[in-house]
């Protein structure tokens, strides 16, 4: 079975793009694509990249896939649907809430990615402090903060995208070409 490592990434790595984008305000609209990326490419691809790791008995990417893929299709949910019923002044805490609870999994998961890889280890620890500084940005009202979230998450994408590549490459050349 091919190794679904290298899918998961690059969904999780183009999704985040794009959402890092909105969030960094250089592009606005990238939110619109990163709604439909959080659904297909980040959400349904990456959930099946998880199901399949199950497969392969790899319980880190298993685990991490199928959450992160779940992550993107609750984000879709939140924006498309919950968001727009909830009170304007109430919106700062759901989001909040939603954020915390993904930058507590992910806390826990960047330890667990110390047994992995440079690369993934990267990913999460970068991760880790988009997802703090995205949180304390929605409960906080702070545009700014959310800014530095955005431009973390755009460096966590394209340590996603490293990790994907070097996957990819090294499976395609049966060799070690990028660590």
């Amino acid at each position: 079975m091919a190794d679904p490592a290298p899918l998961g990434l690059a969904g999780f790595a183009m999704t985040t793009f794009a959402l890092s984008i909105a969030n960094t305000n250089i592009w606005g609209a990238g939110a619109s694509a990163a709604l439909a990326l959080a659904l297909v490419y980040g959400g349904a691809v990456q959930l099946f990249a998880g199901m399949w790791e199950f497969v392969r008995k790899n319980t880190f990417g298993a685990l991490a896939f199928s959450s992160y893929g779940a992550f993107w299709i609750a984000y879709y949910v939140l924006v498309k649907f919950v968001l727009p019923g909830v009170k304007a002044g109430d919106v700062a805490v759901a989001v909040g809430v939603f954020l915390l609870g993904w930058t507590i999994f992910t806390a826990y998961m960047t330890i667990a990615s110390l047994r992995v890889s440079g690369a993934v280890v990267a990913v999460f620890v970068l991760l880790t402090v988009t997802f703090v500084l995205l949180t304390i940005g929605a409960f906080q009202g702070q545009e700014t903060v959310t800014k530095v979230g955005g431009w973390v998450g755009v460096a966590t994408a394209a340590a996603a995208w490293y990790a994907s590549f070097a996957g990819v490459l090294n499976e395609t050349f049966k060799k070690t070409v990028l660590p």
